[in-house]
């Protein structure tokens, strides 16, 4: 009774320790963060996993002090402790992955994308991604592998283990052979610089940006709010179009096939007119051509500029737009028209027969070309019995 009662006390004194440990580093953490960022994302980050560890670190060292070491009065003990030791080791991998996602995030704030030019600032993200979920998947593996060696026999099981280690390797990497190249690949995308977060890119005939890049799969948010989900290796293997690879800026083109009477001077102060408007045009690039005047109809090219891969897009809806409803309304005569012509039928003239004119222009209208191929067949100095 007097050991139950002092484990209690123990187990008391063990969670009072604990709240007021995490009173007081809430209540400075808070007041840090009131000056630095930082501390109110490591205290959201690392308050629970703190706590918890913290809690079971107490209990476990109140057990040990309140249940003395006796195998025929507490058989259970060691059980006990064994259990508060796998406890301890999981809550600090958790913590652990916390403290280090928390470092990542602070050298994450400085690099913003949230900005025109932010080009740096992606591939930095991306690869500080790819590096976090290698940190996290490595602190697991060295928790579990801590865990398994708590349990008695796993030392002695462990020459064997290391006998047959490659043996074991080929026949895991035969099975998990795709697998472990969409993860190699993911690590070449993150460091090779070829997409980024943010990019915009086309695969698969699809236009979308780059939402998530992980070791395994790479998450396409396309322009209606799908989610287009790919291998790793598809963007190692497969060609595709990047168009945010060294800048976000792009170049478009509107397109219109136009009568012959068009105006192109008139088109071409109507596009100025256009673009001083609009809010969207980043004042790179302004040029309208005539690339094609054939087939009874002009085909007349405007090249515009935007800051990005959404935003040329609306500016060339736009541009097309506002044009339109302009030839409409000031220049009817230059919309696209089908020119017939309707001609009466004739009679054919009458064949000529005889020797053709002088200057007609023949292959065989010569009498002696000619009777090289129509002529009479030479017979002369062949028997009678075989012609």
């Amino acid at each position: 009774m007097d050991i139950l009662l002092r484990l209690l006390v123990a187990i008391g004194f063990a969670l009072l320790v604990t709240a007021v440990v995490a009173l007081v580093l809430h209540l400075v953490l808070r007041a840090i963060a009131r000056r630095e960022r930082w501390a109110g994302v490591l205290s959201r980050r690392t308050k629970h996993p703190f706590r918890t560890v913290l809690l079971v670190v107490l209990l476990w060292i109140a057990f040990t002090s309140s249940i003395p070491r006796n195998a025929d009065a507490y058989p259970w003990r060691d059980e006990v402790v064994h259990a508060f030791l796998i406890v301890t080791i999981a809550a600090g991998c958790w913590l652990a992955c916390q403290v280090a996602i928390f470092l990542e995030d602070l050298g994450l704030h400085r690099f913003r994308i949230d900005v025109p030019d932010n080009r740096q600032a992606r591939r930095i993200r991306t690869q500080v991604l790819i590096i976090r979920r290698l940190t996290v998947a490595l602190l697991v593996i060295i928790a579990v592998g801590a865990i398994l060696l708590t349990f008695d026999g796993v030392e002695a099981a462990g020459a064997s283990v290391l006998a047959s280690a490659g043996l074991i390797s080929v026949v895991a990497g035969l099975a998990a052979q795709s697998t472990l190249g969409n993860v190699f690949a993911g690590m070449q995308l993150a460091f090779s610089g070829s997409i980024r977060v943010d990019d915009v890119v086309v695969v698969e005939q699809q236009w979308g940006r780059i939402e998530e890049i992980t070791l395994t799969y790479v998450v396409v948010h396309l322009w209606d709010d799908r989610r287009f989900v790919l291998p790793s290796t598809y963007f190692t293997s497969t060609p595709f179009e990047n168009w945010t690879r060294t800048g976000s800026e792009l170049l478009g083109a509107v397109e219109f096939d136009l009568d012959w009477r068009v105006s192109p001077a008139d088109m071409r102060a109507e596009l100025d007119r256009i673009l001083d408007t609009s809010t969207i045009w980043d004042r790179r690039v302004k040029v309208l051509q005539v690339t094609d005047a054939v087939g009874g109809l002009v085909r007349v090219r405007i090249l515009v500029t935007a800051p990005d891969a959404g935003g040329l897009f609306d500016l060339r809806c736009y541009v097309r737009e506002e044009m339109v409803e302009w030839i409409q309304r000031t220049h009817p005569d230059a919309l696209p028209v089908q020119r017939v012509q309707l001609t009466e039928p004739t009679a054919p003239a009458p064949r000529r027969r005889g020797r053709p004119a002088e200057g007609d222009s023949q292959l065989f209208g010569d009498d002696e070309r000619g009777a090289l191929f129509t002529g009479p067949i030479q017979t002369s100095g062949i028997p009678e019995s075989e012609r």
